[in-house]
């Protein structure tokens, strides 16, 4: 795995700091940032995202909170590589 920096946020302290990497290899974001707290999860999951889909959280996902200034951060489209299909 190649990872990218893409920026961290601004007049950031020493710790606290949401941060955003980009694999090489496959165009994915990893994205460090706050969790959601419960009250977040609960509105995301009443709101939900396509019909018939789960909103329930598996354990190897989470919910987090991302500052409106780190989405500056995000490459738009054409920057990203293909998709590339998980196995």
């Amino acid at each position: 795995m190649q990872l990218r920096f893409l920026g961290i946020i601004p007049n950031t302290p020493v710790d606290d700091s949401p941060a955003i990497w980009m694999d090489e290899d496959t165009g994915d974001l990893l994205i460090q940032s706050y969790k959601a707290t419960e009250d977040e999860v609960k509105a995301c999951q009443e709101v939900g995202s396509i019909p018939g889909h789960s909103m329930n959280v598996p354990d190897h996902e989470t919910i987090i909170r991302l500052p409106a200034v780190m989405r500056k951060f995000i490459p738009p489209p054409e920057d990203r590589h293909s998709e590339v299909p998980r196995t």
